[in-house]
């Protein structure tokens, strides 16, 4: 959520597979990645005039890796422009090559941009996905969870708070200890912060979902 520069909206083409093999597995189940989990962090937002970074709070607070959904909180601190910590509700895509493959597809993001972003995960350099997005590729014995996540509104602020919620983040999910690496998006905005998170051992609420559909 970084500092607002100009209001923008896309309503392109989604990423969501369609017709994908039965035959594809989801990516490993991983108890830190499961409703209730907090993770804390920085956020960097630095651009050329200044060097920043904001404490980040996230909590996740609905999983449902069958439909490949997502969802929590971000609690941003120490935000200037703000009188209090802001706080945005979000929700996940996470790339099984079953419901989301790396493409986006939407939110003003190109294949190129895709690519661009996945590339700066070391964990992403053993996968091909610049024909179908990745749509064949087997993630099941990966140690790692890719995933998209984009604030959907702001839950203790109004819009007008000069923060922007018109990008998202490209997020890789550490299956081994837990830790979360992501890269925020907007063409609007400085390219490449940086979001980086541990898990922490707070206490755990939230709610599961059996099934998930957008309406």
């Amino acid at each position: 959520m970084p500092v607002r520069v100009v209001e923008s909206s896309s309503s392109s083409a989604p990423s969501q597979v369609s017709g994908s093999s039965p035959g594809h597995a989801l990516p490993p189940a991983c108890t830190l990645l499961s409703v209730g989990q907090a993770f804390a962090g920085t956020q960097n937002v630095s651009s050329s005039q200044k060097d920043e970074a904001w404490r980040v709070n996230v909590r996740i607070q609905g999983c449902d890796l069958d439909h490949g959904y997502l969802c929590g909180t971000m609690e941003a601190l120490n935000v200037p422009l703000a009188d209090t910590p802001v706080v945005t509700f979000w929700e996940g895509e996470v790339v099984d090559t079953k419901n989301y493959t790396f493409f986006t597809g939407k939110w003003e993001a190109t294949s190129e941009d895709d690519i661009r972003h996945w590339s700066k995960f070391p964990s992403f350099v053993p996968f091909l996905v610049e024909v179908d997005g990745g749509k064949s590729l087997d993630l099941s014995n990966c140690p790692y969870i890719f995933m998209r996540w984009k604030e959907q509104y702001f839950v203790n602020v109004g819009p007008d708070c000069g923060l922007t919620i018109a990008g998202f983040y490209y997020v890789c999910f550490s299956c081994i200890d837990g830790t979360i690496n992501g890269f925020y998006y907007d063409p609007n905005s400085s390219p490449f912060q940086k979001l980086e998170l541990k898990s922490t051992n707070e206490g755990r609420s939230g709610f599961s979902f059996s099934s998930y559909e957008l309406q």
